[in-house]
């Protein structure tokens, strides 16, 4: 059975009408016979969306109870032995009630797409676990369901259900979300037009990113080699001149004209040396690029022009950004240049822009060094230059009256022949040498028009002239390839250097790299490919790029082994020998950079086991002495009233009571604080969130002390807080005893508490030893003790749980130094929303999604569905 199908409605805001649309898009299927049931969906008490649930088939929900209510949650297992085709799940950012199979219920999804059950769900911008930042920042809201970004990205539709801020908030104030008595307060924090602008454009952003894999996909497995302008993407061509950062910030400046624009900077080394970019500059270029939100990128190119428009090509660029040409009015002569080649043969599909600048026509500042490696046109150039050059000088020569002498003359050739080596290489150059000692030996060694020589002394002229024609030619041109390959080892080192400095320092992925590598030699695709032994099948590590995967290195157009189970594989194009030494430290560098992530997880696994080995090392001990301590007392007092040899008074029978009494409720404490500590490490404590005033939760937590030890100062004027209470007793409770159990006797700790903005602080402050500042945070750790606390005191936990217990309740708990002497502990707590001015919602204080429930305002949905 193969996997089922996921679609998702993703909305800016709650409101906006996702779970409507996802029940008419099961009475759609419906009607087209589709097997469709409703696994869970909550209609909030909107009549429109109750109304669409008619008709449609709803499996039973599951009952749960949990701190003495009871919940409804979707029933896995029901829905797995209906098997529908397809299930209709709402809220995938769900947080379920603890016990539940499952503790999200996009994890309950999953499991039904495993099944081969196609599902259709629904989610909020804000509930994306990447943009929780974002959301705070814009409504000052921290989220606290939220599910993976991976989860919804793996949707195989995802269909944005968008409406205009003035649209929702209209359709609030007619009372089509919330109960008129909540609208006021929704209109006037969360769902202000600014608020919901700002949620929009992140819905539409990333869903524009979305598409766009979806884009890079499709080009890619249909090979579409053609621009499709569906999104602004600038490539900007830098040379390492002064004049890049300016063409850096006037991309950066057309990219924010249009929404979701993207910059990216190129820099083409040449392997001829033609470019002469400084290293510091390219550098501040770089920091430049990433600072303003785009990429840099490096390649090899012998064309430039060629290679700036196939990458733009290959990334789907819309518009090219080039600087004014530094160049002399002079050297024009040489070319059109690199922009006007580009702007020529760009095509319609893609913009150039020309960028003036301070450094026009001030020249490049270095010589131009001469390759090898020559274009097709300069290779023209130098065959007209060997072949027309001295044709036309002996044209000249011979139609002028002046007689320079057979010595001039053939310096004139040898000009030429010198000429044709600069511009064509040697080949040229020979041919020039060969031609011009014909030439001479016709038309200026007597006897003239005849091939033969007259003069012996002539006949050792034009023997020398070819000689030095031929050395001169073989100097340059030697001199070209050493400067060839100088400007090349230099680009070489440049990349590995480069490389090996960010591999070195662990900021490259396996897949940055190999797009590093595809980029470098314009490669369609990258891959690593490994397999365990001689006779397995290859699989892929690592791919980046255009066509389909390869099953093994010999499809490849290169291949590179590393070792004897591993290669990098490149399609594109076959590279010549030389380029294939950069390509093998590539392929060292990748199965380093691979070697190295799988060190990192079985380091991350070793970690985690260790830290579990040592937690039950200290449990064990905590068990050996501290649990027992309290259960030999309990059995001695125990055995005393059991004995029969003994008479006991009253007195006596109660004080043995009493110290059973105090043993089991200290075996009670460790035991609780260890569960408490096994919830925190395993990650299961859940918190049912309400409004309550300190007042009625602190003094409860205050039991486990005697009466005369603690001092109150919690006034009545202070706002309600947003906590569990149960947790927020717990905590109070560990943080008060560890203060009793530490001050002096006489001293009483005093908790007292004070609203600070949107925050209530409570201080237990206590006249002990205090504590040096190195252990301040040392002391939540598990199973930590300070000083020398007696070993029947505890485990080691209060202070750890109770900082747990805190952080779940989205608060902070720290130490400080008590004036005086002593120590305080400041537990800073998130004030009631209904104090601020805020509308109440299950996520955060500003969404009443349940409108209903007035007393229940900060519940996960899970939890409020009991009400």
């Amino acid at each position: 059975m193969g996997r089922g199908r996921l679609r998702i409605y993703l909305g800016a805001a709650p409101g906006v009408g996702k779970t409507y649309a996802m029940l008419s898009e099961a009475h759609r299927r419906l009607e087209r016979g589709t097997d469709c049931v409703v696994a869970f969906v909550e209609h909030h008490g909107r009549p429109r969306t109750e109304v669409m649930l008619h008709g449609l088939e709803t499996v039973p929900r599951r009952e749960l109870a949990y701190r003495g209510a009871s919940f409804t949650e979707m029933d896995v297992d029901a829905v797995l032995a209906r098997a529908p085709r397809v299930a209709l799940v709402d809220e995938l950012a769900h947080t379920n009630v603890p016990g539940s199979r499952n503790a999200k219920r996009w994890q309950d999804v999953e499991e039904l797409l495993a099944a081969g059950i196609d599902v259709i769900s629904t989610v909020n911008i804000q509930h994306l676990e990447s943009l929780g930042d974002v959301v705070e920042s814009i409504t000052g809201v921290r989220q606290r369901e939220t599910v993976p970004d991976e989860v919804v990205r793996r949707a195989d539709q995802i269909e944005l259900v968008d409406m205009s801020p003035q649209a929702l908030r209209r359709r609030m104030a007619h009372g089509n979300v919330y109960r008129p008595d909540k609208v006021d307060a929704a209109l006037s924090n969360y769902f202000r037009p600014g608020n919901l602008t700002a949620l929009r454009e992140l819905a539409l952003l990333w869903v524009a990113d979305r598409v766009d894999e979806y884009l890079r996909e499709y080009r890619g497995e249909h090979r579409v080699s053609r621009i499709w302008g569906s999104r602004e993407r600038i490539v900007v061509g830098l040379t390492g001149g002064p004049e890049g950062r300016t063409l850096i910030r006037r991309a950066a400046r057309l990219a924010e004209k249009g929404a979701g624009g993207e910059v990216l900077a190129l820099y083409i080394g040449r392997s001829d040396g033609l470019t002469s970019a400084s290293p510091k500059e390219l550098a501040v270029q770089r920091t430049l690029v990433e600072d303003l939100g785009g990429t840099f990128h490096h390649v090899v190119g012998d064309d430039v022009p060629a290679a700036l428009l196939s990458f733009a090509r290959g990334v789907n660029a819309t518009q090219i950004v080039l600087g004014s040409s530094r160049r002399k009015s002079w050297q024009y002569v040489l070319g059109p240049g690199v922009g006007a080649t580009v702007a020529r043969e760009s095509g319609p599909d893609l913009d150039v822009h020309i960028v003036t600048h301070e450094e026009v026509a001030k020249g490049r500042g270095l010589p131009v060094a001469r390759g090898a490696r020559l274009g097709r046109s300069r290779v023209v150039w130098g065959w007209l230059a060997g072949a027309g050059g001295p044709v036309l000088l002996t044209v000249l020569l011979t139609n002028v009256d002046v007689h320079l002498g057979l010595t001039n003359d053939m310096l004139l050739f040898l000009t030429l022949t010198v000429a044709a080596a600069l511009i064509g290489g040697l080949f040229p150059a020979l041919a020039s040498a060969l031609l011009g000692s014909l030439l001479l030996n016709w038309f200026f060694t007597p006897p003239v028009r005849r091939i033969t020589i007259a003069d012996p002394t002539n006949i050792l002229a034009l023997v020398i002239f070819v000689a030095v024609a031929v050395s001169v030619a073989s100097v340059v041109d030697l001199a070209a390839r050493r400067t060839h390959q100088a400007a090349r080892l230099r680009a070489e080192s440049e990349i590995l250097s480069f490389l090996a400095g960010n591999v070195l320092r662990g900021e490259t992925s396996l897949e940055a790299l190999l797009e590093r590598v595809r980029e470098t030699f314009g490669m369609e695709s990258a891959a690593l490919l490994e397999r365990a032994g001689d006779l397995e099948p290859w699989t892929c590590a690592g791919r980046v790029g255009l066509g389909r995967p390869l099953e093994r290195p010999e499809d490849a157009d290169v291949d590179v082994p590393v070792g004897d189970h591993m290669a990098l594989a490149l399609t594109g194009r076959v590279l010549p020998a030389e380029d294939r030494r950069v390509l093998a430290a590539f392929a060292t560098q990748a199965a380093v950079v691979l070697d190295r992530r799988r060190l990192r997880e079985e380091a991350d696994r070793a970690r985690s086991l260790a830290e579990g080995n040592r937690i039950r090392t200290a449990l064990l001990a905590a068990v050996s002495h501290d649990l027992r301590t309290p259960l030999a007392g309990i059995k001695a007092a125990v055995s005393s009233l059991r004995s029969d040899d003994v008479s006991w008074s009253e007195e006596d029978e109660a004080e043995l009571l009493a110290g059973i009494e105090d043993g089991a409720d200290r075996l009670d404490h460790l035991v609780g604080n260890l569960l408490d500590m096994s919830r925190l490490q395993t990650g299961t404590v859940s918190t049912i969130v309400r409004e309550i005033d300190l007042d009625e939760v602190v003094p409860m937590a205050l039991g486990g002390v005697p009466e005369d030890s603690v001092e109150l100062d919690i006034p009545e004027t202070l706002p309600m807080v947003a906590v569990d209470p149960g947790l927020l007793e717990r905590t109070v409770a560990n943080i008060v005893e560890n203060a009793v159990k530490y001050s002096p006797s006489g001293t009483p700790v005093l908790v007292s508490a004070s609203a600070l903005a949107d925050r209530v602080e409570v201080r237990v402050v206590d006249r002990g030893p205090g504590v040096p500042d190195d252990a301040k945070e040392r002391i939540f750790a598990p199973f930590q003790r300070y000083g020398d606390a007696p070993r029947g005191a505890g485990v080691g936990l209060g202070l750890a749980v109770a900082r747990g217990f805190t952080e779940a309740m989205d608060g902070t708990l720290h130490a400080e130094d008590t004036p005086g002497g002593g120590l305080t502990m400041v537990l800073t707590l998130r004030a009631a929303a209904e104090k601020l001015g805020l509308p109440d919602h299950p996520d955060h204080p500003d969404l009443p999604d349940h409108p209903d429930r007035p007393d229940r305002t900060d519940v996960p949905d899970s939890e409020r569905q009991a009400s």
